[in-house]
């Protein structure tokens, strides 16, 4: 088999598993933010993601959520293949940790002008600010701490493989 077959192939492995990370990543979480708007914990659930463009009441309701973790779930992929290429080298949990900080304040600050419904952050209260910025801390440190780990684990065994 060819260097360059071999190479092109373990790419697609890694791109797959960084896919499937992103996607249970946002499955996983954004499950978690259905079961904490269910609960009453947060005024704010997965179909958060629809208001800018679905129209209709029926993003409300159940339908809205379940079709919000599926809209997660894809936009997961793209933010842990946009991790892999810029944040996976740095080797610190702190850096997930500020990455899922950072995509909290990007919806509750800077895109919540165009999110119709969504009360600013000194209007939603304390239980909905403290339960959506643990939901996405937890959120980017899963993301990002497994795409850094593996990223890292696939330079080891390149590296074992090469011996």
């Amino acid at each position: 088999m060819p260097e360059t077959s071999k190479k092109e192939d373990k790419q697609d492995k890694s791109l797959g598993r960084i896919a499937v990370i992103g996607f249970f990543a946002g499955l996983i979480w954004s499950l978690v933010g259905f079961v904490e708007r269910y609960l009453n914990f947060s005024k704010v659930g997965p179909s958060l993601i629809l208001k800018p463009w679905a129209l209709g009441d029926w993003k409300n309701h159940l339908l809205g959520e379940f079709i919000g973790i599926l809209v997660i779930c894809l936009l997961s992929i793209v933010l842990a293949l946009l991790y892999k290429v810029t944040l996976a080298k740095i080797k610190s949990i702190w850096m997930s940790v500020l990455f899922g900080f950072f995509l909290w304040v990007l919806v509750f600050y800077v895109f919540q002008p165009w999110i119709p419904g969504l009360e600013t952050v000194r209007e939603l209260g304390r239980n909905t600010i403290t339960t959506t910025l643990c939901l996405y801390i937890l959120y980017g440190l899963f993301l990002g701490y497994s795409v850094s780990f593996d990223v890292d684990s696939s330079k080891d065994s390149k590296a074992y493989s090469n011996k």
